[in-house]
């Protein structure tokens, strides 16, 4: 293959290292792309699970809303941190974590533009840590609550280390509500239009998803886990699964996002979200 060409896409191993450092990178030179293409519907201070729209203020995934209050919560894979800023509008304490330093700038950006959080004091902005997931930089039970929203689990090779991170900051009876792609849809080609309906693909293929430039340098890494690999992993991280939610597609939503479409999303899921509770 040519250096001069696009990343190459491919199956095949890539250990925890080689998909941090892929993911890290494709972020920090992806994310001016992904917040001007999907800023609007991300919004500055909405808290959106994936791309059907299910929005927090109605799911209430991490419990009533006017619960949320002064609880501090712990945001993994926050990309901008438009769903801490909501977090942060209910009251909560939210600090928002991620890989990129690209994205925390967009975040940067959206509290220059509106200092104050709508409907909160001012300066109660989220926190802002840039660190890798599987090296959570808190003392242990140091949060009330954890949340991630298509962040950082898909693109890990070690979810278990992940989990049992926010395992440990999490107090006793702590929730933590994450969403990925619907494991499904791994068996089916990444396309919005009824290519996207014809099964390619083994469900039961595990190899990640890997774009790799011309010396077979990984740019980009994705990790497949079917839906018992996840309960699986979140039982062994020291969580007990309270609920597995699978959005459906709302008439109200008729944008594409990637291989998520309307067509797609009548027919089979493309979200899933685990509500879970750290064990005591």
């Amino acid at each position: 293959m040519n250096q001069d060409q696009g990343p190459e896409a491919t199956r095949r191993d890539a250990s925890d290292t080689e998909s941090s450092r892929a993911n890290r990178g494709w972020w920090d030179r992806n994310a001016d792309e992904y917040q001007s293409e999907h800023g609007a519907f991300l919004g500055d201070d909405r808290f959106v699970w994936g791309p059907e729209g299910l929005d927090e203020a109605e799911a209430a995934l991490l419990g009533p809303v006017a619960e949320l209050k002064g609880r501090r919560i712990l945001e993994i894979g926050a990309g901008a941190a438009q769903c801490s800023r909501w977090l942060a509008a209910q009251g909560a304490r939210p600090v928002a974590l991620d890989l990129s330093h690209r994205q925390l700038q967009h975040a940067l950006r959206i509290a220059d533009a509106a200092p104050g959080t709508p409907g909160t004091p001012e300066g109660t902005a989220p926190e802002l840590v840039e660190a890798d997931a599987g090296a959570l930089p808190f003392r242990d039970g140091s949060f009330d609550l954890a949340c991630s929203a298509y962040g950082a689990l898909p693109f890990v090779a070690d979810p278990v280390q992940v989990l049992r991170e926010v395992r440990r900051v999490l107090r006793p009876g702590g929730r933590f509500v994450f969403s990925v792609t619907h494991p499904i849809r791994w068996a089916f080609p990444d396309e919005p239009g009824p290519e996207g309906l014809s099964v390619a693909g083994s469900y039961f293929d595990r190899t990640p998803y890997v774009e790799q430039d011309g010396t077979g340098r990984a740019v980009y890494v994705e990790h497949h886990r079917t839906l018992g690999d996840r309960v699986r992993d979140v039982v062994a991280a020291g969580f007990r699964l309270l609920d597995l939610v699978e959005p459906e597609w709302p008439e109200w939503n008729t944008q594409e996002w990637g291989g998520w479409s309307p067509l797609r999303g009548q027919l089979i899921p493309g979200t899933a979200i685990f509500v879970c509770e750290a064990e005591a």
